[in-house]
């Protein structure tokens, strides 16, 4: 029977440091991406005759992406 010495390896070893400082870097850079929020755009007034299409933004984007 063999008796080992260490349960802990060298490459066991790094690839823990290398996950702690992963998720150390991720835990600074996290909370300056939760605190900036998009701005909410302003809801536009139904129109009174009914209807309701707008030519937005998201719309002409969407426009731009079917052309052939």
């Amino acid at each position: 029977m063999s008796s080992k010495t260490s349960s802990l390896s060298r490459r066991s070893l790094f690839s823990g440091v290398a996950t702690v400082g992963a998720v150390a870097a991720a835990t600074a850079v996290l909370p300056g991406v939760v605190k900036s929020t998009a701005p909410v755009a302003a809801a536009l007034p139904k129109p009174t005759r009914g209807g309701g299409y707008s030519l937005s933004e998201h719309v002409q984007q969407y426009y731009k992406t079917t052309r052939v």
